[in-house]
């Protein structure tokens, strides 16, 4: 196994399973909770996903030959006049998200040391790929603990449901060793839900 084509793999796997639970957790909710803004200093879930989208737009798009801080991106307006509907937030998420993959899935292992700027800060490819790895999860990790504390039912677990760490276990136990990205049956398991 060639470990950059394993890592390229591997990130797009989990950039999946982020972009998988942050939309489980949108979906539980009323549509008008993705619009509530619990304090002055937090954000709507809606504010969030356009800040994930305008990142993720400047961030890849012409990732090998522009800075990832595009001129045309305005970060603290993306902080202002959230998306007005349920459908405008889905499309600046699912907008954001398809940039990303959209790139990454070009992307050539051979790519991966090449030299990209962020704000005129040089990284390898590999590290700005790890740099988002680290700052989109730290964001839908917000969307998720916003949406649990809005969701006014029982919430439907996106990981190991309480109290059933034992349970999981046992079955994942009961198999065969193998060697697979662990988000491959986590999605499945999310997308039959």
């Amino acid at each position: 196994m060639d470990p950059t084509t394993v890592y390229l793999e591997s990130s797009i796997k989990q950039f999946l399973y982020y972009k998988t639970i942050g939309e489980k957790a949108m979906k539980q909710l009323q549509p008008e909770q993705l619009f509530i803004q619990t304090n002055a200093d937090c954000n709507s879930i809606a504010t969030m996903v356009k800040h994930l989208s305008g990142n993720m737009r400047s961030r890849w798009t012409n990732l090998l030959t522009n800075d990832g801080e595009k001129e045309w991106r305005n970060r603290d307006a993306e902080f202002e006049n959230h998306p007005a509907t349920v459908e405008e937030v889905f499309a600046c998420w699912n907008n954001g998200w398809n940039c990303l993959f959209d790139t990454l899935q070009s992307l050539q292992t051979s790519d991966l040391m090449s030299i990209v700027y962020i704000r005129n800060e040089g990284h390898t490819v590999l590290e700005a790929i790890n740099r988002q790895l680290a700052h989109y999860p730290y964001h839908v990790g917000q969307i998720i603990f916003c949406a649990k504390e809005l969701k006014n039912s029982p919430w439907e677990s996106l990981s190991i449901p309480r109290n059933n760490s034992k349970n999981y276990n046992t079955d994942k136990f009961a198999k065969a060793k193998e060697i697979k990205n662990f988000t491959e049956e986590e999605i499945k398991r999310l997308n039959n839900k």
